[in-house]
Parts: structure tokens; sequence; C-alpha cells
């Protein structure tokens, strides 16, 4: 099922969607999510299960919501100086927040959807990130690779592991990729 996007921003729309955000992060916070229902989350936002099947059709869709609403960052991206550097500190606070116990449930939940629209927005993100990293780069007169090769080279071997790996990637496996693909020059 879709996620609609074209949601209007204001009005009561949005306070109804706030409204389930809220209540299921609240849940989540005191339920595992396998206990999770859509009647359960609608009751507690105070509307029916027919708005949230609405909306987004099923749990698993309304949980990539919440799930890519959360990975929207509240501090802005480092600027170290430097291309090489501010891809590393993003690569390192973005492992951070996603090999967490919570970040690894998100990440889950918007794999769990089978909806391109929920992986794609996620992928964007990332895409969004780097291109401004990217800008930074050529105001700087900094040459770099492209953007695909950072995500190829960077991102998927790290969300790779930790979807998939019994133990999570740590720095040092990022500063192996960063070096991979961004070699510090001589």
């Amino acid at each position: 099922m879709t996620i609609h996007k074209g949601i209007r921003t204001g009005g009561r729309s949005a306070r109804v969607q706030q409204s389930i955000h809220t209540a299921v992060k609240s849940l989540l916070d005191s339920h595992d999510r396998a206990d999770l229902t859509v009647p359960m989350v609608a009751q507690s936002a105070g509307v029916t299960p027919s708005t949230i099947y609405r909306r987004w059709g099923d749990l698993p869709a309304l949980l990539a919501d919440v799930a890519l609403e959360r990975f929207e960052p509240d501090e802005k991206l480092p600027d170290t100086g430097s291309f090489r550097g501010d891809v590393l500190a993003y690569s390192e606070q973005y492992l951070d927040e996603m090999s967490s116990e919570l970040g690894r449930a998100m990440l889950r939940d918007v794999v769990a959807t089978g909806d391109n629209c929920c992986t794609a927005r996620c992928a964007e993100m990332i895409t969004t990130r780097l291109a401004v990293l990217s800008e930074r780069a050529q105001a700087r007169g900094e040459n770099h690779p492209p953007i695909d090769f950072l995500i190829d080279g960077i991102f998927a071997p790290m969300v790779y592991r930790i979807l998939f790996s019994a133990s999570n990637p740590d720095n040092a496996y990022i500063h192996r990729l960063i070096d991979q693909c961004l070699p510090v020059p001589e």
C-alpha cells in the first residue's frame, strides 16, 4: 500500500496524522511491536481504524511512515571543512543512529512494508544529505565521486550489516569504507 505523500501539511488532516504518529510512538514505548494492532493505535489516537486503513492501508505501512518521520535529523549536517571529513562525520552519525535498537527497528519497518515508495523515501533522505555535502565540496573547489558511488560503497554495505549481521558495524568499519571510496590525497 502506498503512503499518501499529498496529505496536506496543515489543518485537520495534519492534526489527525500527528495524533496517529504520536499514538504509535507512545504504544511502541509501552508494548512489543508484535502486539500492536490498527484498532489499538486508532483508539489511542482517538480515530477510527478506517482512518488508518484509508490513509496507510495496513499497520506495516503506518509503522514505516512513523519510522521515516524519525529518520529526519534534528541537527544540521556536519561541516568539517572537507568533503571527506563531512562524509565521514555523516556516516558515523548515520551508523550511530541506525545501529541503535530503535534505528534497526525503524529500518526493518521500512523494509517490511514491501512498498518501494517507503524504501525510496528512505534512500532519498540519504541522497539528499549527500547532495548537500557535495554542493559544499563544489563551493570549496573539491573534487568528489558521484553520490551513487558513495551510496553503493558506504551506505549500502552499512545498512546491510545493520540489518543482517549478528554484530553492529563500528566506526572502524566505516573508516575502511570511506578509505575505499575517498582515499586520502597524497
